[in-house]
C-alpha cells in the first residue's frame, strides 16, 4: 500500500509540474514575441534578439519537460507508470522521486547511455564546460588587470 500512496503523491506532484509549467511556457512565448516597437539603436535590437532567442530555448527544454511529463500521467493512466520501459521492474520510489517522468530504472538508464556512447553519441561534457567557460562572461581578478602605475 505505501508504492500505491507514493504513486498517488507523485502524480499529484506531476500534475502541479505540469500545470506550472504550461503556464511558464506561456509566459516564455509571451516574452519571446515581445518587441519594444523598434525603438532604440542597434545594440538595443541585438540584446532584445539574444534575449528573444533565450526564451525560445527556454521554452524549448520546458515543452520537452512537459512532454516527458504528460506520457508520464498518462502511463499512471494505464496502470504502466514505475514500470521500466526497458526491463519491466519495478523502478524503485526513490529514483521516481528524483525524476518523476523517467520510464527507465537505472541499470536500463546505463545500458542506454553505453549504448549511446558506441553508437558515437557520447557526449564530451569537458570540452563543453571549458568552451563555455571561454565564451562566457568569468570573474576578473586582480592578475588578470595590467595596471600601468606611471600616471
Amino acid at each position: 500500500m505505501a508504492r500505491k500512496d507514493a504513486l498517488l503523491r507523485l502524480y499529484e506532484s506531476l500534475i502541479d509540474k505540469r500545470d506550472a509549467l504550461r503556464d511558464k511556457l506561456i509566459s516564455d512565448m509571451n516574452l519571446s514575441h515581445a518587441t519594444n516597437g523598434g525603438a532604440g539603436d542597434v545594440g538595443d535590437a541585438a540584446a532584445e534578439g539574444s534575449q528573444s532567442e533565450l526564451y525560445t530555448q527556454l521554452a524549448a527544454i520546458e515543452s520537452r519537460e512537459l512532454t516527458q511529463i504528460d506520457q508520464a500521467i498518462e502511463m499512471i493512466r494505464e496502470g504502466r507508470y514505475g514500470l521500466c520501459e526497458g526491463c519491466g521492474d519495478r523502478i524503485p520510489i526513490a529514483r521516481l522521486k528524483a525524476l518523476p517522468f523517467t520510464p527507465l530504472c537505472i541499470n536500463c538508464q546505463r545500458k542506454q547511455e553505453l549504448s549511446h556512447r558506441e553508437n558515437g553519441y557520447d557526449v564530451d561534457w569537458e570540452s563543453a564546460y571549458e568552451y563555455e567557460g571561454k565564451t562566457s562572461d568569468r570573474e576578473i581578478r586582480l592578475s588578470d588587470i595590467q595596471l600601468d602605475l606611471s600616471e
